[in-house]
């Protein structure tokens, strides 16, 4: 990895010890990425005019002054300008294609659902509660706003549409096999306990959004991928050294 031979084993730790270098290898790999995926002149003249115009660096001075502020060169500038375009190019050449097969192992978790949720920390509220709207004596929304200590208290008890993926495993699991309408019988979920009808579910579908979103999430791991990969090569060529001591040495005193 030549373009890694300043990644010393001193600077290798400083990194890590400031949770920096996981962060950083990510960034080199979508940077190599990106640069696979040039912009024509006039796209990249253009991203850059928008990008100092969205940073107030229109004026000559104006850009000197925030490159000098940021040991920057303008060509450092014009590349960070231009990277999430060519990330953009990259998504659609090289993870665009497999957004459906990613969908179809997805879909589960994509689901929205709309549903009642009240929850108390008493299992005999929980249960009269539950009592009274099966049985028609008061109405879930109005039970919610006096009882419920959730936030679903300002919205009458009514959580979404949301993706099925959003909830707690332990309700999801209920919500999968309930059926609409129907009141689920109280049940525990960490400290509280839960009284839930399923109001509605709207299967997902692969259309342009959730196609990029699937891409982008392709994307993720693959730029995951990466940074195991290079941690592993760090190791390998032995830029790395041992960990540091749990009790570091003490601060060298400040010279006024």
């Amino acid at each position: 990895m030549s373009s890694d031979l300043w990644l010393t084993p001193a600077v290798v730790s400083q990194l890590a010890r400031h949770n920096l270098l996981r962060p950083l290898l990510k960034q080199q790999a979508l940077a190599e990425l990106a640069a696979d995926f040039p912009l024509p002149d006039p796209e990249a003249r253009a991203c850059f005019a928008s990008f100092r115009k969205e940073r107030g660096l229109e004026q000559p001075e104006a850009l000197a002054g925030f490159l000098d502020a940021n040991l920057l060169h303008e060509a450092d500038l014009r590349v960070s300008a231009e990277q999430p375009y060519r990330l953009q190019k990259a998504l659609e050449a090289r993870f665009l294609a497999r957004a459906g097969a990613r969908f179809l192992s997805r879909k589960p978790q994509l689901d929205r659902l709309v549903y009642s949720l009240l929850r108390v920390q008493d299992p005999g509220l929980a249960r009269e509660l539950y009592l009274r709207i099966a049985e028609g004596e008061a109405e879930f929304s109005d039970l919610a706003v006096r009882y419920s200590q959730g936030p679903e208290k300002e919205s009458r008890g009514i959580v979404g549409p949301v993706p099925l993926a959003q909830a707690h495993p332990h309700l999801v699991e209920r919500l999968r096999s309930a059926a609409v309408g129907v009141v689920l019988e109280p049940f525990q979920v960490e400290s509280w306990w839960l009284v839930v009808r399923l109001e509605s579910q709207t299967d997902a579908s692969l259309d342009e959004a959730t196609r990029r979103q699937m891409a982008a999430e392709l994307l993720e791991e693959w730029a995951e991928e990466q940074v195991l990969l290079r941690l592993k090569r760090l190791a390998q060529e032995g830029t790395s050294e041992p960990k540091a001591a749990a009790h570091p040495p003490a601060a060298t005193p400040r010279v006024r």
